[in-house]
């Protein structure tokens, strides 16, 4: 399983790449595994400046594989999907995303903790998980109606509505849209590279006290929203609407 992760390195720049076309790159346990320990390394390695996360030019990623949530659910916040997250919101070096396609639940709420964030105006945005009795994850909750305000919040986290790339942009979830999957790929690549010429110290305090006033509210929301979201895993509204899914799918 540990190729749907493939990790590259150029010069300064770890390249994390979601590799299961089969599955619109859905993540699975053994993904977000791999996914954590590649960023624990990346954050403890001097040779690398900037994190890269991508996945094709087709499709980010349709979010946590379900039938593998099912079959393990997460039972506490040990689990690998929790490390993933906390092992981001840690990361101290700069994290980019590019993202094409499909970016749908985590596949959306993580693009809130990268420091850069290139999308393809066309990029199809979704946190459907009240749609399938769950509840928001990795400090959404928090985040988005601080970003956007609770009317439009609401919108997207309590009726699951979908927006584009452009949207994405223009409401500061990310960066900047461009014409393609190609081109959004193309742009954070060349934008995580000017890392590598940038004094590492001075960009790490920098994000360091970007991120400081909120680190420690947001991974509290984060463990309060995980605990919620295993318990809403094992409700009958979840199973009914999980199970729906994968008979539809």
């Amino acid at each position: 399983m540990t190729d749907a992760i493939q990790l590259e390195r150029e010069r300064g720049l770890l390249t994390v790449r979601f590799n299961r076309p089969d599955k619109k790159n859905a993540l699975t346990r053994a993904m977000c595994s791999r996914l954590a320990e590649a960023l624990k390394q990346a954050d403890s390695d001097p040779q690398i400046n900037a994190v890269l996360i991508t996945g094709s030019s087709e499709c980010f990623t349709a979010g946590n594989d379900i039938a593998d949530f099912l079959q393990q659910p997460p039972s506490s916040l040990d689990s690998p999907v929790f490390h993933f997250m906390l092992n981001l919101l840690d990361c101290r070096k700069p994290v980019i995303a590019a993202v094409a396609g499909a970016a749908v639940g985590i596949g959306t709420t993580l693009l809130l903790h990268c420091d850069l964030v290139y999308v393809s105006r066309d990029a199809r945005l979704r946190m459907p998980f009240v749609n399938l009795g769950l509840c928001p994850e990795f400090g959404s909750s928090l985040i988005l109606p601080r970003l956007l305000g609770q009317a439009k919040a609401a919108e997207l986290l309590l009726l699951g509505e979908g927006f584009t790339g452009e949207q994405a942009a223009a409401w500061g979830i990310a960066t900047e849209a461009l014409g393609s999957g190609e081109a959004a790929l193309a742009k954070a690549r060349e934008m995580a590279l000017k890392f590598e010429s940038l004094p590492p110290e001075a960009v790490r305090i920098s994000k360091q006290l970007m991120k400081a006033p909120d680190r420690e509210l947001i991974r509290r929301v984060i463990e309060e929203e995980g605990a919620l979201f295993i318990q809403r895993l094992r409700s009958p509204e979840a199973m009914a609407a999980l199970s729906g899914f994968i008979n539809r799918h």
